[in-house]
């Protein structure tokens, strides 16, 4: 695990999924969120992971793969009515995964 990508990973993720639900509250009202959420908050969440992805130059379909898996725990808080209390374990998850991708790989000695 490569514990600068992790803490870069996060700090951009956290930064670009802040800078996009700001843009996207303050241009948008609450019927489109009510309407269009289900596809705009996994779409936001995607491209904030593939912006971060590709600054951090991590190959970007593993990236999305691991946006996706992270998404899991803000889809339970948003079932469950606490929708942005999902958001910092996202972050987290998905900075833990992008650590593992920029890892080397260790060969095995015989």
């Amino acid at each position: 695990m490569d514990g600068s990508v992790l803490w870069r990973a996060a700090l951009l993720q956290a930064l670009t999924l802040g800078v996009v639900a700001l843009i996207l509250g303050s241009t948008l009202d609450k019927s489109f969120f009510e309407s269009w959420g289900w596809l705009a908050g996994p779409g936001a969440w995607a491209a904030c992971a593939l912006f971060t992805g590709a600054v951090l130059r991590l190959p970007l379909l593993p990236v999305l793969a691991g946006a996706a898996l992270a998404g899991i725990p803000s889809l339970i808080t948003v079932l469950i009515g606490v929708h942005w209390l999902g958001a910092p374990f996202a972050v987290a998850i998905f900075a833990y995964w992008c650590a593992r991708l920029a890892a080397p790989e260790r060969v095995a000695v015989a």
